[in-house]
């Protein structure tokens, strides 16, 4: 008998457990993967379009060099622009810079982050 995988995306958490958590990973890289699940969430399934950009920069900015959130923060910048059909200025820059670094060097940034700045341009309508 085959067990067959099922992936789920994360629900979107209350918004003082997504800060809680995400603040913790920024701080100790071993809570990188509840983190990891819980900006996915919030950037798929939360309502309120600044909590989520605010998350996502936050992240992008605050991650060291290798970490995978920095690539997520990228991708989850894409989501965010697709779900509300806007970005910040400085999460625009951010996502663009984040893209860049990936394709520099995708040790430092992983290849989501091209992901998402492909979508942030697709649904802004930026060449």
């Amino acid at each position: 008998m085959h067990s067959r995988l099922r992936f789920e995306n994360p629900s979107a958490l209350a918004h003082e457990v997504v800060g809680e958590t995400l603040e913790r990973a920024l701080r100790d890289r071993s809570a990188e993967g509840e983190a990891a699940e819980v900006l996915v969430g919030t950037a798929l399934n939360d309502d309120n379009a600044e909590f989520v950009e605010h998350w996502c920069v936050q992240v992008g900015m605050r991650a060291v060099s290798g970490s995978p959130l920095l690539g997520l923060a990228g991708l989850c910048l894409g989501h965010t622009t697709r779900r509300f059909g806007r970005l910040s200025d400085d999460a625009l820059a951010l996502a663009e810079s984040l893209a860049v670094r990936a394709e520099a060097d995708p040790r430092d940034v992983d290849s989501r982050a091209i992901d998402g700045y492909d979508d942030v341009r697709s649904f802004l309508h930026l060449r």
